[in-house]
């Protein structure tokens, strides 16, 4: 059986910073941090999508985080295909991802910022988000075997956006494409009630690791703000739904990630928690079920500080957890 970690994806959201999660006297940077890495044993660096990561910042994490915790980094939004600021672009290099130069030079900044991590071994994973206009196809495939060629001997996870890539009749062959560069599949929860909508479904494509990010369920994922997209409580029932899954997944890899996205207010923290509790084999509670559309309010009061971090006992490091 593999190792369950369970995290959110990011500890520096704003609006987790102004829930009142983080108590007086830990809100400064290395507060936050070390505050959040007593609770959960991984978290998902959100900030490196938007800029590149800093070899001063991965090293000051690593420094500030405990043996055992894992960040999982996502990838440079340029490396993925999204659109890129100018501003953020080191050099003053254009943000165009189809210019080998170009690519070339971020690719190697990128490497050197998380370096650090890797050194640490606080490397989870770097994720790979691509696009909802990623479909499958030759130029899919040939990208992806790019961003293998560069990424020999990292732990990588790729997240499809766009729904076709795991829909019957072509999920046997986009499992076989991953398992072939040895990427783990992201395994995703979301509303099924888009055409956008990327099914539940948890593939294992690697033997060392597989995710699955809750993105809450709010109907507005494809329209609306990034806070209309992202607010969303869990209830418990909707996260005991995962436990058979995420259980089937620690059976067949050495370590499960699994992170909460639903980044409004403390929402992703207090499911993080609910499914650490759930995990362990607490039952339901019959608590008020939380309103779908929305998260708990900001000024919600913060439980005191619980006693280990979130990793699931239904596993143990010692059973072979990579990292």
């Amino acid at each position: 059986m593999g190792e369950i970690l369970v995290g959110t994806c990011s500890w520096t959201d704003r609006a987790l910073v102004g829930s009142g999660w983080y108590p007086a006297g830990r809100r400064d940077a290395e507060g936050r941090l070390r505050h959040y890495a007593e609770r959960f044993p991984v978290v998902e660096v959100d900030a490196s999508y938007y800029a590149l990561p800093s070899e001063r910042n991965s090293r000051l994490w690593a420094e500030r985080t405990p043996d055992g915790f894992v960040f999982d980094v996502k990838a440079f939004s340029l490396l993925t295909g999204h659109p890129t600021r100018e501003a953020v672009m080191p050099g003053g290099l254009p943000a165009d991802h189809r210019d080998p130069a170009v690519l070339d030079e971020v690719w190697a900044r990128f490497v050197a910022g998380i370096e650090p991590l890797r050194r640490a071994g606080r490397l989870g994973s770097v994720l790979f988000q691509f696009p909802p206009w990623f479909r499958p196809g030759e130029r899919a495939e040939a990208f992806l075997h790019e961003c293998a060629e560069r990424t020999r001997g990292w732990p990588v996870a790729v997240e499809f956006r766009h729904p076709s890539w795991w829909q019957p009749g072509r999920a046997e062959a986009t499992g076989a494409l991953l398992a072939r560069y040895g990427m783990a599949a992201v395994a995703v929860d979301m509303t099924q009630a888009l055409p956008s909508s990327v099914p539940p479904v948890t593939p294992v494509t690697s033997p060392q690791l597989s995710v699955v990010r809750f993105h809450g369920r709010s109907t507005a994922w494809g329209t609306g703000s990034k806070e209309d997209r992202f607010r969303y409580g869990y209830g418990e029932e909707e996260l005991a739904e995962w436990l058979p899954r995420v259980r089937r997944l620690a059976e067949r890899t050495e370590q499960v990630h699994v992170l909460f996205n639903n980044c409004c207010g403390d929402a992703a923290v207090r499911a993080a928690e609910c499914m650490t509790r759930l995990l362990d084999g607490d039952p339901p509670t019959a608590a008020p079920r939380v309103p779908r559309a929305r998260s708990a309010p900001a000024s919600t009061p913060s439980p005191g500080p619980r006693p280990t971090p979130a990793r699931s006992s239904s596993s143990s490091r010692s059973q072979g957890g990579a990292g």
